[in-house]
């Protein structure tokens, strides 16, 4: 089967599979608040984040409030995430330059996103995707991962990943794939041990850098 082929499979099945796929993070609608959350969210998971954000935003509504929330508060708010400190300096950075250089509002373009401390390509799309209903795609460790081993892309660097699946994916389905794809490695493709037996994909995909059929 072709690449070309397996990009069709995946563009019929995914939808029917998880209609409901979407962004995890809990961010009220907020350009602001999602940026923030992602950027937490390296190293960790969705949910952990969920639970330590609302504590964040009751303290510091703003991007201003958060750029001079005192360090150690900000650490001892986000210690549960792991990495604390490094956290805590990237997101009051990144809550500068918004507050400063953008007058408190995200800026809904890749350059400006790539311009904020702290934020590359992964988070960009997550912003522009979700936020700002753009093209976007969100190549994290799921969908890197599923695209390694369905033989998508030969390349690991994420934004190489990035476009060689925007040689396929649409621009209108981009967001929407790259969820799709991340919910099927959160429930079936999973990293050690995935469940290719119970795989729809199992027929075409080619299990690169699993063993034969993921054993």
């Amino acid at each position: 089967m072709t690449r070309k082929q397996r990009f069709e499979n995946l563009f019929g099945m995914l939808p029917v599979l998880y209609p409901d796929a979407r962004c995890l993070l809990d961010y009220d609608g907020s350009p602001f608040r999602l940026l923030i959350s992602t950027i937490l969210a390296a190293q960790t998971t969705d949910r952990k984040v969920n639970e330590v954000t609302p504590k964040l935003w009751s303290r510091y509504g703003s991007p201003a409030e958060l750029a001079d929330a005192p360090s150690d508060e900000l650490e001892r708010i986000v210690h549960p995430l792991g990495f604390f400190r490094n956290k805590a300096r990237a997101v009051a950075r990144a809550a500068e330059r918004v507050a400063v250089d953008f007058g408190g509002r995200v800026p809904p373009s890749m350059s400006g996103l790539l311009s904020i401390p702290g934020v590359g390509r992964k988070t960009a799309n997550v912003v522009l995707g979700e936020a700002f209903g753009k093209p976007a795609l969100i190549v994290d460790t799921h969908v890197r991962r599923l695209s390694l081993r369905l033989d998508l892309t030969r390349k690991k660097n994420p934004d190489l990943v990035e476009r060689d699946l925007a040689e396929h994916v649409p621009p209108a389905r981009r967001t929407s794939f790259s969820h799709q794809l991340g919910f099927h490695g959160r429930q079936v493709c999973h990293a050690r041990k995935p469940a290719c037996a119970s795989c729809v994909f199992d027929d075409f995909c080619p299990h690169r850098g699993v063993g034969r059929k993921g054993k």
